[in-house]
């Protein structure tokens, strides 16, 4: 694999030659999720928040056909301001590349190139899920295939509430993917710390997740694991405010025949919009809050937890 076009930030270099902890996070957030400049200073933040740790931030990207695992601050600038850049995934990442074109990784683009690097822990703020009416849509992310066959530790406060989690959570089920809600019983859903779903396993510690991590390999078991952090309280929206917030979102979603991956971009920016920002707000709490615990993986599954 010495032919693929993939560099390393010097940051990520060193922090790899030395053998310290490293934790992945993704490019979408910078480049769907908000606005510049608070994308920018949204990402920094969320990668300062790992440096204060002891841990190395791996902002993933492919710029210019080059897959980038970890982004200089320039790198960093010019792709928070670059407009049109594809949102890739497992089924479009390798035409990207091949096509010296540029694309933000969501979560199944950035768990692949994690593991591709050599990096086990990855922060992300939720991932995606089984979508609503999905019974006769079929939309169902590739986020939950790919925890099923890429080994890599994947920390999110629960699927994103416009999805059915019910369903979300059964599709992982099916698939054999840990889902670990991180110091409560309740699967987390995003914006809200809890939902009215038991998650299938609960853990108190980093300690124990990274064991966790480190079992399934030993076992020779495929796929990573879903460590569901819920966002702090005082962060949060409750459920029962934002319920009608999203049937009213769907519903315009329904109305305007927004489809496929459309879907999450519409109905986010939808929901920022009818709560006014406070979405976003809450938002950029949980991936603060889920970038922590990553990097306390991080450093347990280093070695280097003190």
């Amino acid at each position: 694999m010495t032919d693929l076009p993939m560099i390393h930030s010097a940051e990520v270099a060193a922090a790899k030659a030395a053998g310290r902890p490293i934790v992945a996070l993704e490019s979408t957030i910078i480049t769907h999720g908000m606005p510049y400049p608070q994308n920018i200073e949204v990402a920094r933040q969320v990668e300062d928040d790992l440096r204060v740790l002891g841990v190395t931030p791996a902002t993933i990207a492919v710029m210019d056909g080059t897959l980038h695992i970890g982004l200089e601050q320039d790198q960093l600038e010019v792709l928070a301001q670059a407009k049109g850049v594809a949102k890739l995934s497992r089924a479009d990442m390798a035409a990207c590349m091949a096509t010296n074109g540029t694309g933000a990784t969501t979560v199944a683009a950035t768990v692949i190139a994690a593991h591709l690097a050599g990096i086990s822990v990855f922060a992300t703020g939720g991932i995606g899920g089984v979508h609503r009416g999905a019974e006769n849509s079929f939309d169902i992310s590739a986020d939950l295939m790919e925890l099923a066959q890429t080994p890599v530790t994947v920390v999110a406060a629960g699927a994103k509430a416009i999805l059915d989690v019910e369903k979300t959570l059964e599709v992982l089920e099916t698939q054999g993917v840990p889902v670990i809600a991180y110091g409560q019983n309740k699967f987390p859903a995003f914006w809200s710390a809890s939902s009215p779903f038991n998650a299938p396993l609960r853990m108190d510690t980093a300690a124990d997740i990274a064991k966790a991590h480190s079992m399934r390999a030993r076992l020779g078991l495929p796929g990573g694991q879903l460590v569901a952090n819920p966002i702090p309280t005082e962060d949060q929206i409750p459920a029962e405010t934002l319920a009608p917030i999203i049937a009213q979102a769907q519903a315009d979603a329904d109305a305007h025949g927004i489809k496929g991956k459309a879907v999450t971009p519409y109905l986010l920016q939808r929901i920022f919009e009818l709560t006014e920002g406070r979405s976003l707000t809450a938002n950029i709490a949980l991936v603060r809050n889920n970038a922590r615990l990553a990097g306390a993986i991080a450093k347990a599954l280093s070695g280097n937890s003190r």
